[in-house]
């Protein structure tokens, strides 16, 4: 009888770790999802907000092109061109991470050091583990309880 029980048990229990394991997994896969998702919003973000900079620089650039270039015209003074130089490559910066392949080239170099430069992406002390976050929380728990006493 014990036997059966005992089997029985076991088998449950299999059962229970099986379970545990999927719902660990459908966990993760989730995360991996949302954290994917937070990730792509806030590239979209990122994009955009060099898309309506570009719009107010772009404005600027021209203004100020027009305005030293008229300048230098009349004043017959050439080193009023100076300022258009840098303003230009400002400008085609900004043309590129708004509309060009900038991200691209970023991805690509990213890649690249990742493959090959894989020292470089090492964090200070490591990676947190859970025992190090946990010190950091009990120290600062116990700094927490001692401050309201």
């Amino acid at each position: 009888m014990g036997f059966l029980m005992s089997k029985s048990m076991d088998a449950n229990f299999k059962k229970q770790q099986e379970f545990m394991l999927h719902n660990g997994r459908l966990q993760m896969e989730r995360q991996i999802l949302m954290q994917n998702q937070m990730r792509e919003r806030q590239m979209a973000m990122q994009i955009a907000w060099s898309r309506e900079f570009l719009k107010y620089f772009g404005t600027f650039f021209t203004v100020a092109a027009v305005g030293l270039t008229v300048g230098a015209v009349r004043r017959r003074r050439p080193a009023l061109f100076a300022p258009i130089v840098p303003l230009g490559f400002i400008m085609a910066y900004q043309m590129d991470s708004a509309y060009g392949t900038l991200i691209y080239r970023m991805r690509g170099e990213a890649e690249g050091i990742m493959a090959s430069e894989r020292d470089r992406l090492a964090l200070p002390q490591g990676t947190p583990t859970f025992d190090s976050i946990e010190k950091a929380r009990r120290a600062q728990s116990s700094l927490t309880s001692l401050l309201e006493r």
